[in-house]
């Protein structure tokens, strides 16, 4: 299997998730929700969103809530859960 085959699968096999998060202000919030969910097993991409209090998680498989919700704690925000 060739790496851009690889890269295809696993883009198919990925588990969307939107969250919602209080407290982000500006896009230094954003990044740094973005840099502590993007530390978990498994997160390919992370896209927070300060003005609608968005996040958009894409992983290789659905996450565990409390490890998203203690990632978005030590990043200094509070989860409120799935949007």
């Amino acid at each position: 299997m060739t790496t851009e085959t690889n890269a295809k699968t696993n883009a198919e096999n990925a588990t969307t998730a939107v969250y919602k998060v209080t407290g982000m202000t500006c896009g230094h919030c954003e990044g740094a929700v973005r840099e502590e969910l993007s530390a978990l097993d498994g997160v390919a991409s992370v896209a927070a969103v300060a003005d609608t209090g968005l996040v958009t998680v894409v992983s290789a498989a659905p996450l565990d809530e409390e490890a998203v919700r203690a990632a978005v704690d030590e990043a200094g925000y509070e989860l409120v859960g799935r949007a």
